[in-house]
């Protein structure tokens, strides 16, 4: 693996407002770490304020263990170490990463990828065509980062990685000699500026609907946070490939008009309804996927994919927009890049042990992701369909009711469980899910029903399931943990849909992951 070399800290503050000292020391600092806990001896520690903790708090401890410099907001800190005073320590956090592995993405060709829904498809759209286009490219996602043979896991749950570590990546990408990287861009690694000085070349965007409002507090500050990936553009540093800046924009969506103000260089457009740059006028959904044709000022192109659901052929459009039209690569690798990608983990994935009916696990954990993942589950039966899914704790509160009401008008049966309840009660998140039901018509034990333990509401759905009908577990898709209380349980809702198909047909198969709701459960 290749090591950064030890940089001197006046290096490291080139390019951050330093309120003091007026003169930097000059002393060798080994890593940049923002958690006291992981210091080690030579490291910078960079004190984070906001959230759950204030990383002033832990000044003494990241000196106690070998701390060389501290970087904070606080004035007045007497410190055994050099304390450089700055104006924003995220955004210090991100410069300095970025000067401790050499600034990585000056030197490679980086493309992000933002939206509600669809970035983690779309991120694997793209990066299949640059493979097909013969590029050395690697992915950081929210799933994983694939840097050449090697994949590595970016933890529990969706967010993107902090800025240490996407540095640590790109600067691993560009040692192994790739030049390409697609980057997907998360509201929250935005607004804590987890992707600043990752130069951005490119910016995707898929949608801008209902989500984190929790912590963004309004759609206007939610889609703020989103353009700091277009924004951002124009601080992109002079690369010798040259700077191409360009914005790909999802004519469709709401935000688009938006976007299209502040974006400040070239833009290309898609659309599934409209004339685009690219856009579709239909497709054709079969057993192994859809096929398209992509209108341009070119001409047709037929396109096919193994994926389903009208908001993938959204995200295919998004891809083909990026790859195609701002990068100029030709149609027809487009066109392989597309029908190379199977699937995506965790997204409508298939789960067969022999049963007969379908069952799919699906990551839509947004009132507009839930609907279209019901809409396409109704293109895939002609029996009923089933959903299970949940709404998180400490998030915004009026999704529950917005993802109740969907599935009660989109499947026939609804079952409400858990999904990362965290500290709130589930009993009490529930029945506000309920409410959203009932708001909606629907009648409890009838057509919704409330399962608080997720594995025993996978297993109901099953149980439920005649010939022909589909069981759909939305919410968790690919992610490996469900947190109650303070505490990350291993999970998998692929893992409880196996269990809860084993169980139902009688075979040896996985078995159902722990959660404490098991010990509470009605017996």
């Amino acid at each position: 693996m290749n090591e950064p070399r030890p940089r001197i800290l006046r290096d490291l503050l080139a390019d951050v407002a330093v309120i003091s000292p007026a003169k930097i020391p000059e002393i060798i600092i080994n890593g940049v770490v923002f958690d006291s806990r992981q210091v080690q001896p030579g490291d910078c520690f960079i004190a984070l304020s906001g959230g759950s903790a204030d990383g002033h708090r832990y000044i003494n401890l990241a000196i106690k263990n070998g701390a060389a410099a501290v970087v904070g907001m606080q004035p007045g800190i007497q410190a055994d170490v050099p304390y450089i005073q700055v104006a924003d320590t995220r955004h210090a956090l991100a410069l300095i990463s970025a000067a401790f592995h050499g600034y990585p993405g000056r030197s490679l060709f980086v493309i992000g990828v933002t939206g509600t829904d669809g970035k983690t498809t779309t991120s694997n759209m793209i990066y299949q065509i640059l493979l097909a286009a013969g590029l050395r490219v690697g992915i950081i996602s929210t799933v994983n980062a694939v840097i050449g043979s090697e994949e590595v896991d970016t933890g529990f749950h969706v967010t993107t990685p902090e800025a240490p570590d996407v540095q640590r990546y790109l600067s691993r990408m560009l040692a192994a000699g790739l030049t390409h990287v697609v980057l997907e861009a998360t509201s929250h690694g935005l607004a804590q500026e987890r992707v600043t000085a990752c130069e951005f070349d490119l910016g995707v965007v898929t949608n801008i609907t209902h989500e984190h409002l929790d912590y963004h507090g309004s759609y206007e500050a939610y889609r703020e946070a989103k353009s700091r990936l277009f924004t951002g553009l124009a601080d992109t540093a002079v690369k010798t490939r040259g700077n191409l800046r360009a914005a790909i924009l999802n004519l469709d969506d709401s935000s688009y008009e938006y976007m299209r103000a502040i974006a400040p260089g070239p833009q290309v457009t898609y659309s599934t309804r409209q004339r685009a740059d690219y856009y579709v006028k239909g497709f054709t959904t079969s057993a192994d996927g859809m096929t398209f044709d992509v209108h341009t000022t070119q001409g047709a192109f037929p396109f096919k994919t193994h994926l389903v659901g009208e908001y993938n052929i959204s995200n295919c459009l998004a891809a083909i927009a990026a790859t195609v039209g701002a990068m100029g690569l030709p149609m027809t690798t487009a066109q392989a890049g597309i029908t190379a990608l199977e699937g995506v983990p965790g997204r409508m994935e298939l789960i067969n042990l022999g049963q007969n009916f379908t069952a799919i696990v699906d990551f839509a954990h947004t009132p507009n992701a839930l609907q279209r993942a019901l809409e396409t589950a109704r293109t895939l039966t002609n029996g009923k369909v089933i959903a299970v899914f949940g709404s998180a704790g400490l998030r915004d509160r009026e999704k529950r009711r917005m993802m109740a009401e969907t599935s009660v008008d989109l499947a026939d049966i609804s079952i409400l469980t858990a999904e990362d309840p965290r500290t709130e009660s589930l009993d009490g998140i529930l029945a506000e899910m309920a409410r959203g039901a009932e708001s909606h018509g629907a009648v409890e034990g009838k057509t919704f029903f409330q399962v608080p333990d997720r594995g025993d509401a996978i297993r109901t759905a099953v149980r439920m399931a005649k010939p022909g009908d589909l069981v759909i577990a939305c919410g968790k898709g690919h992610e490996q943990s469900m947190c109650f209380g303070e505490t990350e349980y291993p999970w998998d809702d692929r893992t409880a849909m196996k269990a809860a198909l084993a169980e139902l047909l009688g075979i040896p198969g996985v078995e159902m992951p722990y959660l404490p709701t098991q010990e509470t459960k009605d017996t």
